[in-house]
């Protein structure tokens, strides 16, 4: 590849790196932008011939469940709902299992099986949230909308893709407008000038039925729009959320477990893209179980000495050097054993480093609001009751 394309592949991929950072913040905007940047990003890779696109589908898995995954811990941030908070994680770990298998045997009916819907029920949630209040959604409108969603909207996409293999880009081209894969948009719409027209008049009596339905059939709206999500109660943020949570502090706890299970098979999907085939999944398991276990351990230790971090991009670039240190010594110690033989180059080290910073620096820390939420439901509660002597 010449220098242009490899610009192109640098600012697609790190756009796919980094934009997830903005769900935490701006959950559906973020969110969009990143299924969008998804949907578009082999297009753009097509109009350079010299890019190779033969791993293109387990390139594009994993980066999926890179961003799912920073997707599932802004709920532990921000969501209230306990309902939605629990089909989420249902739903978010039911993909992740379903992308592990096919990445593991290749077999696409596995997507069919296990598909996103994981994406489209966030993006419910948080279109909810911008008009009414997150405890309006009950059991029932949570599970009736995960149906609708998966039943409806994920499996027609996933038979499409994975079962029909079909492209829709290639499908608007060819059957639309008339003109062949390769040709532009230009020459496309050239072509067939008022299907861009009917496109574009169906998308606007969608949009105004949709906002007739929610000005004039649904329920008063709670709140005004914000794209921003809500902001944290003062406990849960800066020091004082560690100070919230110093009590319930445990080094092996379930979310140790979670984390070790939601790392390691992200890594083992990542692996199976990056790395040769000789490492083993097992492996990569084992690696990642050990290094999510030490990681804990020296967290907890700059924690107890009140070494806490006040923003996440800080803790980002710290944890960055101090997970550096882990991995090269972990490497090490399994070389010695004779437990790892190969060398995986510097770049796929740095980048395993940089997707093990993320995952357990955005775990621990949405997690820990998650937790001090708790804290500070129960400290509510147990403040409501009247004393025994009273009750008596």
């Amino acid at each position: 590849m010449g220098a242009t394309e490899w610009t192109v592949v640098v600012l697609v991929v790190g756009a796919r790196l980094f934009l997830p950072f903005t769900i935490p913040t701006f959950p559906l905007v973020g969110a969009v932008a990143c299924m969008i940047l998804d949907s578009i990003d082999q297009s753009i890779f097509q109009q350079f011939p010299a890019i190779p696109l033969e791993g293109y589908q387990s390139y594009d898995k994993s980066l999926d469940i890179y961003y799912l995954a920073i997707i599932y811990m802004s709920t532990m941030r921000n969501w209230t709902n306990a309902y939605a908070f629990k089909m989420s994680w249902f739903l978010y770990y039911y993909r992740l299992v379903g992308v592990v298998a096919f990445e593991l045997t290749q077999v696409r009916a596995i997507l069919f099986i296990f598909p996103n819907t994981f994406e489209y029920f966030f993006d419910f949630v948080e279109a909810v949230r911008l008009r009414w209040d997150w405890a309006r959604m009950g059991k029932w409108t949570v599970i009736i909308s995960t149906v609708l969603i998966w039943v409806f909207i994920k499996l027609p996409q996933e038979w499409w893709i994975h079962i029909a293999q079909l492209d829709m880009t290639d499908f608007i081209k060819e059957t639309l407008f008339g003109v062949s894969t390769d040709a532009s948009w230009g020459e496309a719409i050239a072509n067939r000038p008022w299907v861009l027209v009917l496109a574009i008049a169906i998308c606007v009596a969608i949009g105004a039925i949709g906002y007739w339905i929610v000005t004039r059939k649904a329920p008063p709206g709670d709140r005004r729009p914000s794209l921003k999500a809500d902001p944290l109660p003062p406990e849960c943020r800066g020091a004082e959320l560690y100070q919230t949570v110093k009590a319930t502090e445990k080094i092996f706890d379930r979310a140790l477990l979670e984390k070790v299970v939601l790392t390691g098979l992200i890594s083992v999907i990542f692996a199976q893209y990056l790395l040769s085939d000789d490492v083993r999944s097992v492996s990569v398991l084992a690696f990642v179980a050990g290094f999510v276990v030490v990681n804990a351990f020296v967290s907890q230790w700059l924690a107890r000495r009140s070494r806490t971090w006040h923003s996440v991009a800080v803790e980002l670039v710290g944890m960055f050097a101090v997970n550096f240190g882990i991995v090269a010594g972990l490497l090490v110690f399994q070389r010695v054993l004779g437990l790892i033989d190969t060398r995986a180059p510097l770049g796929t080290t740095l980048f395993f480093v940089f997707l093990f910073t993320v995952l357990t620096v955005l775990y621990d820390r949405y997690h820990t609001v998650f937790r001090a939420r708790r804290v500070l439901e129960r400290a509510s509660v147990s403040q409501a009751e009247p004393p025994a002597a009273l009750q008596e």
